[in-house]
């Protein structure tokens, strides 16, 4: 029973490498591995998550979920799509078998995973084997959101009205006058 060596990089909005090589038991399922990965990157690993199978293109393929989504009894004959299930050694197919771990699907952090190498010792345990680069914080893409927002980046989304005449959206003139309606009453009717 040999252990994987995984390279885990995170793909970032900054040009900074950061990654981690994670070793661990070819036994091990996927939420065990999960973990692993959030604690190397020091994330706290309380929101939905997903593997998929990739391949060179880092195409995703079969998903493997943290908790079971399926509501009825066709999933049954499908490989194993939760992580306590799913073992790694039943999914690494190729010598250089590549995942990707998409973590909170709000904020989208994208993990990009592939084995680069067979260990013939086993580890008991997931270890982290190798730092480069600081990661984010977990909630560094939230500060971002609200710098963007207060920044008036939103404005274009709720619709700035300099933005709009420019484009000519206030052409069209729809007959709309708020005085009409200043004597109804929705109880007359």
């Amino acid at each position: 029973m040999p252990g994987l060596k995984f390279r885990v990089l995170l793909d970032s909005e900054h040009n900074d490498e950061v990654f981690r090589d994670v070793l661990i038991s070819n036994e091990s399922n996927f939420e065990a591995f999960y973990h692993a990965i959030m604690a190397a990157f020091e994330f706290k690993g309380d929101q939905m998550a997903s593997f998929y199978v990739s391949d060179d293109a880092w195409d995703k393929g079969h998903e493997i979920n943290l908790m079971d989504m399926s509501y009825d009894d066709d999933a049954l004959d499908a490989p194993a799509n939760v992580m306590n299930k799913a073992i790694l050694k039943d999914f690494v197919s190729e010598p250089n078998q590549k995942f990707i771990l998409v973590y909170d699907f709000m904020r989208m952090w994208i993990f990009l995973i592939e084995l680069i190498g067979r260990e013939t010792e086993n580890p008991e345990e997931a270890q982290t084997i190798l730092s480069i680069g600081n990661a984010p914080t977990e909630h560094s893409k939230e500060a971002l959101e609200e710098d963007f927002f207060a920044s008036g980046g939103g404005s274009e989304i709720a619709g700035a009205d300099e933005e709009e005449d420019d484009l000519g959206f206030n052409d069209y003139d729809d007959d709309y006058n708020e005085e009409d309606f200043t004597d109804f009453n929705e109880y007359e009717y």
